[in-house]
């Protein structure tokens, strides 16, 4: 008996899984975080009373998403003390990470970095309304406020990101800015740069302290595309580069003597590349080793 009830615990757990990880991912930007909350989460389903769970979905996104306001709020002030700029961890979408989303939304490692400038309960609000669309009556009661605040802080977090973002170009031009600016970096060729890029191009280097990389972000079509060129013998050298689904966009893969040691990607405007994003962080590439 109490086997088959595990049982029934343990089915109703891994349906709802994905979803449950896609939560905690986009609340936290870290795959290795996210995980650990989910098996926590597990671990306290196997020994909740469930026969007073009416409904399992509504108990587990309720837990999952108060659990990761709780570690976001500790993960800001470690993020705030990072070695360098501080960048999501990378996932690999193009082999089904069950980042449980039923749209596509909250996912690109540009709008990642942009959740963090928002409170847990905007994040909260925004990641369960925009990736999850769930109801905002369900999302006031998950983060423990009135249906009406729930709107004002899904309203908040949707202004504040579209003020701080540009209208991205389409996936096709994404890929073909890309292609060229890997291109251009690896041939250190200062005026293609230059030309890819926006004026206030942004480029972001996350080595986490433990290999090298920028320690402050690099401003200004020049400033980058100067230091890209300075660094194109001696970073891409052996380097191999193929492209994958990350966080369902497309990146730069970079593999030396077969094993991962970064991802690059770009986000684009009509005004051309506005940020190069670097992550270089060897304790961050775990999903794109796996993938």
């Amino acid at each position: 008996m109490v086997a088959d009830e595990l049982g029934r615990a343990a089915a109703e757990f891994a349906a709802l899984r994905p979803r449950l990880f896609g939560i905690a991912y986009r609340m936290l930007g870290s795959a290795q975080d996210a995980e650990d909350l989910v098996q926590d989460l597990w671990a306290r389903w196997q020994v909740v009373d469930r026969s007073t769970v009416d409904k399992p979905e509504a108990y587990l996104s309720t837990a999952i998403t108060r659990m990761a306001i709780n570690v976001s709020q500790s993960a800001r002030a470690r993020h705030e003390t990072y070695a360098g700029p501080w960048l999501p961890e990378p996932v690999d979408t193009s082999a089904d990470p069950q980042l449980g989303a039923e749209r596509g939304a909250v996912l690109e490692l540009a709008v990642l970095l942009l959740l963090e400038r928002l409170t847990p309960a905007e994040r909260a609000a925004y990641v369960l309304r925009e990736a999850f669309d769930y109801p905002y009556e369900q999302i006031a009661e998950i983060v423990r406020t009135s249906e009406v605040a729930s709107r004002q802080l899904v309203s908040r977090a949707r202004k504040r990101l579209a003020g701080e973002r540009r209208a991205p170009v389409d996936a096709a031009e994404q890929r073909r800015l890309l292609t060229a600016f890997v291109a251009a970096a690896q041939a250190g060729d200062l005026a293609a740069l230059e030309e890819l890029f926006s004026a206030d191009v942004v480029s972001y280097s996350d080595g986490g302290g433990v290999v090298r990389a920028a320690r402050v972000p690099l401003v200004g079509a020049l400033t980058v595309a100067k230091v890209v060129r300075a660094y194109s013998a001696s970073f891409w050298t052996g380097a191999e580069v193929t492209f994958a689904s990350v966080n369902g966009q497309v990146a730069a893969v970079l593999r030396r003597d077969g094993e991962v040691f970064g991802v690059v990607t770009v986000t684009a405007s009509a005004s051309g590349i506005d940020q190069v994003l670097w992550q270089l962080n060897p304790a961050k590439l775990g999903s794109i080793r796996c993938g």
